[in-house]
């Protein structure tokens, strides 16, 4: 049985409110992952794919809550993280990954919330509770379902793209701009509504656990509660307000700066990212919308040509999928320090 939500401290509002901050720098971030090679190919006016993909951002959260239970409750333990000190984690964990988030949106590179995410979580949690607390088989497959993701969304962006050319192989030119343009549109709604299924789940998961820390839940296992509607549709919300606000530079950086693409090129790279992506919701593995749709990028300009990929540009992104999680871990490390100093004053 939940106790009211007037009896939830202060404090837990405050993180509450820093969780939905970091799925609004999220989906800030992210919009590119949706609408960068729709509005790179022109099928889309910027602004109209923006407003599409906060929209279809929404109505992914709403879909499930499989991938909000797995971070909820398989990357530290739930019974050791209650009380006060529950919340300085989560709180430390969201600062870390928003310092780290709203520094590569600027920089205009497209990195992985979901690494910044886990790393936060993990360097709070071993800053506050030590090793004890980690769970270590949900972690690695939760990392190997990250690192395969860019690979699967390579591998579909070069099947699928081959498989288009096949298509548009007997179609007139004229007549191929126009289909795959509209298949495109399609393709980049797909991706809006797959990036809010996956990306807006994990701050679902991480409010529940700090509901479950504070006892919003009652007594029970982690396992046996409920991601509350309330907190579904303020992550939704969070993150389609972050989507329509728009990553300029990360937009850039993917439809144009990593390989050029027609439409044809853009709906088989936005296809093969939302093939890995719905296998990896409906199985609740939290894996990276970010680096699925850059793999597919990479993909199908490898099999239009090996020169079609702008290789420096995505050694420069791979540099930073590297950095992301240790440095999120660290700073969240240090940050969970500093609340835990302040709160003991």
């Amino acid at each position: 049985m939940h106790i009211p939500l007037a009896q939830l401290p202060v404090f837990f509002w405050i993180v509450i409110v820093v969780a939905l901050a970091f799925d609004f720098a999220n989906g800030w971030h992210d919009t590119a992952n949706a609408v960068a090679t729709a509005i790179s190919t022109r099928v889309l006016r910027p602004m109209n794919a923006i407003f599409l993909s906060a929209i279809l951002n929404f109505a992914g959260a709403l879909l499930s809550t499989k991938v909000a239970k797995t971070i909820g409750g398989g990357i530290v333990n739930p019974g050791i993280v209650t009380g006060d000190h529950g919340a300085y984690l989560i709180l430390a964990a969201m600062l870390g990954a928003i310092i780290w988030e709203v520094y590569t949106v600027l920089k205009g590179l497209p990195v992985s919330g979901s690494h910044a995410l886990l790393g936060g979580l993990i360097g709070a949690a071993i800053s506050i509770y030590g090793l004890k607390v980690i769970l270590m088989a949900g972690i690695l497959k939760i990392l190997l379902a990250m690192v395969l993701s860019p690979v699967l969304g390579f591998l579909f962006g070069m099947l699928i793209l081959k498989i288009s050319y096949a298509i548009a192989s007997r179609m007139r030119p004229l007549r191929v701009q126009k289909t795959f343009a509209g298949v495109q549109i399609l393709t980049a709604s797909t991706m809006s509504l797959m990036h809010g299924q996956n990306d807006a789940q994990k701050v679902m998961g991480v409010i529940t656990l700090l509901l479950f820390a504070g006892g919003y839940f009652g007594p029970g296992q982690f396992q046996n509660v409920h991601v509350p509607v309330w907190v579904m549709i303020a992550c939704g919300l969070s993150m389609a307000a972050g989507t329509a606000v728009g990553g300029k530079a990360v937009i850039k950086t993917l439809g144009k700066r990593l390989s050029h693409l027609r439409p044809i090129e853009g709906a088989s790279a936005e296809l093969s990212a939302s093939i890995v992506l719905e296998v990896a919701a409906a199985l609740g593995i939290p894996v990276s919308t970010t680096h699925t749709i850059t793999g597919s990028i990479v993909g199908v300009g490898t099999a239009k040509r090996l020169k079609a990929v702008k290789w420096a540009v995505g050694l420069r992104i791979i540099y930073a999928w590297i950095f992301t999680m240790p440095v999120a871990a660290v700073l969240s490390a240090i940050l969970a320090q500093i609340i835990l100093l302040v709160a003991r004053t």
